[in-house]
């Protein structure tokens, strides 16, 4: 038999463990629950809490980074070289989810994964850190604390608690298309999402006919310019979202619109937010 040397014995280690978030994909439905795949032998655990929506997001904070979770690696013939230091940093990818096949066992931090607590992994942000991920389907977005490695396989940017997956809206998918945007403890977070950014010359922005859905109304004018003023202030004021606010031309009057979403409920969270932030109440529409 051959005798493995010791830095096999660690690189075979790190494959194992610290892609703890990269197991085989199971197809949707393999694992005896309906609805969207997940990981084989993964998914919810037996007794899921009642009050997952109300778990809160991590709190960042400085905190010395790992002396060793931090050190480049390499896993399944790819090269990965964790970031050194806490710093802006912005993604556009997908995000998986992993759950009760890991639940207790030990992070690439050290500590034990907690399903239900705010956090994920990923390739290469410092651990520990933390960042802000936004699922621009739904305007939906957390923070957590990165405290793992992974994922490895399928091209995917971060791997959720089944906390952080359920309270972004694709626990049921089992993956979400996600903007990830580090966050620096003390400095404003700088982001740089991929929706169309704001005109600089609102007089030449024609209001549009938007498409059948639901949508948040957050304003209506009787004149475009006001209309145009109020829409680069508000896309300002609501950066963390992805989808873009149109002025809408509606008979006499240009309406500020927010959307569309997928459903009322997820509009609904959505205006929710922008009241604690903004201190108004927009108000859901359905064409």
């Amino acid at each position: 038999m051959m005798r493995l040397r010791p830095w096999m014995i660690c690189a075979l280690a790190l494959t194992l463990t610290a892609c703890g978030s990269a197991p085989q994909r199971s197809e949707p439905g393999a694992s005896g629950q309906r609805g969207g795949g997940y990981y084989k032998d993964d998914g919810p655990g037996d007794v899921i809490p009642a009050n997952l929506a109300e778990v809160p997001d991590a709190v960042p904070r400085e905190e010395p980074l790992n002396r060793y979770a931090n050190r480049p690696y390499e896993v399944f013939g790819q090269r990965y070289v964790p970031m050194t230091r806490v710093q802006p940093f912005h993604e556009v990818g997908v995000a998986s989810w992993y759950g009760r096949r890991y639940h207790a066992k030990k992070t690439s931090s050290g500590e034990p994964y907690d399903m239900y607590a705010m956090t994920a992994a990923h390739p290469t942000l410092p651990i520990p850190s933390y960042a802000r991920v936004t699922n621009p389907a739904n305007g939906r977005s957390v923070v957590v604390r990165i405290n793992d490695r992974g994922p490895f396989l399928g091209g995917r940017a971060i791997d959720l608690s089944y906390a952080a997956a359920y309270r972004l809206g694709y626990i049921g998918e089992g993956s979400a298309r996600v903007e990830v945007d580090a966050i620096v403890p003390g400095e404003p977070l700088r982001v740089a999402h991929t929706a169309p950014a704001p005109p600089a010359n609102a007089a030449s922005v024609q209001a549009v006919q938007a498409p059948a859905g639901v949508y948040l109304q957050l304003a209506a004018f009787s004149a475009q310019a006001s209309a145009e003023s109020m829409r680069e202030r508000l896309a300002r004021d609501l950066d963390w979202l992805a989808t873009r606010i149109y002025v809408v031309a509606s008979g006499d009057l240009y309406k500020l619109q927010l959307g569309p979403y997928a459903s009322r409920d997820d509009a609904v969270g959505v205006a929710q937010r922008i009241a604690r932030e903004l201190n108004f109440q927009p108000f859901v529409v359905v064409r």
